[in-house]
């Protein structure tokens, strides 16, 4: 028998609310006031996210967020910064006790991308989770996209979702990022490189390192339609049931003041 998980469909947000929607759910599932989430989302404006460890100075290129009307946020999770603009956005919360979680972060990662492994199926595409040898070349770069970690998903060798995991007051956040559309201009237009010949050595490169579901479907994705393959995806693959729940006025507010006091703030976003 399935178990039933809360579903946040929470549509097209601004990068602060995004990042301050996912601490609050994560708070309120480990206080006992809701049950395991799912919850899909979209940026608006478009976002990158960094990762918690990341450094901002030197690496992002803050003029080319602004000028391309972007919006930086600084995440709870580690890992690389992430362009979200084309894509859909996926977060689990979840009990690190539930009795389906294993206890590394690695076997998770495993368990609960059979959802995202499930959603590809649904839209037709063929995707496998990745299994670095070992020998993976760590390239110091900081786009996120460049290379897959453990059990994320691939397609025909490229990277095709990226995720990051954290764990919190007993509780395990699993987010990533779906791309319906790459435009890889755009992306390396916010990072800074030593000169504009390492630049397009590293954009070329990049084209043999990622893809995005339109690339791969013979026709178009929308949004909508990306999000009904992808939660049918994590019913099947997790073996739940979705029940749409909505934030009343106070857990609205919640939400905002977090997204207000901590990831509106330069402290927050640019301290690293």
């Amino acid at each position: 028998m399935s178990e039933t998980w809360y579903f946040v469909d929470s549509g097209p947000c601004t990068p602060a609310f995004n990042m301050a929607m996912d601490e609050a759910l994560l708070n309120w599932h480990s206080q006992g006031k809701i049950p395991p989430v799912l919850r899909f989302y979209g940026w608006k404006p478009g976002g990158v996210s960094v990762g918690y460890f990341q450094k901002v100075h030197g690496k992002i290129d803050l003029e080319g967020v602004e000028r391309h009307g972007y919006q930086l946020v600084r995440r709870q999770t580690g890992g690389r910064a992430v362009l979200h603009d084309q894509e859909l956005t996926y977060s689990i919360i979840v009990s690190e006790e539930h009795p389906s979680m294993p206890q590394s972060v690695k076997e998770a990662y495993l368990v609960l991308s059979q959802g995202l492994l499930e959603g590809f199926k649904e839209l037709g595409i063929e995707a496998e989770f990745a299994i670095p040898d070992g020998k993976m070349e760590t390239t110091g770069s900081a786009v996120c996209f460049e290379e897959p970690s453990w059990y994320e998903l691939i397609v025909a060798g490229k990277k095709a979702a990226g995720s990051a995991q954290m764990r919190k007051k007993g509780v395990i956040l699993q987010h990533g990022s779906i791309p319906i559309e790459l435009d890889i201009d755009t992306l390396f237009d916010l990072f800074v490189y030593p000169s504009d010949r390492v630049k397009e050595r590293a954009k070329k490169a990049f084209k043999d390192k990622a893809i995005a579901i339109n690339t791969l479907t013979s026709e178009p994705q929308t949004f909508d339609q990306t999000n009904a393959a992808f939660k049918t995806g994590f019913e099947k693959g997790l073996n739940i049931r979705l029940e749409p729940f909505q934030l009343n006025e106070e857990q609205f507010a919640e939400v905002q003041n977090i997204a207000e006091t901590k990831y509106n703030q330069s402290e927050w976003n640019f301290s690293r």
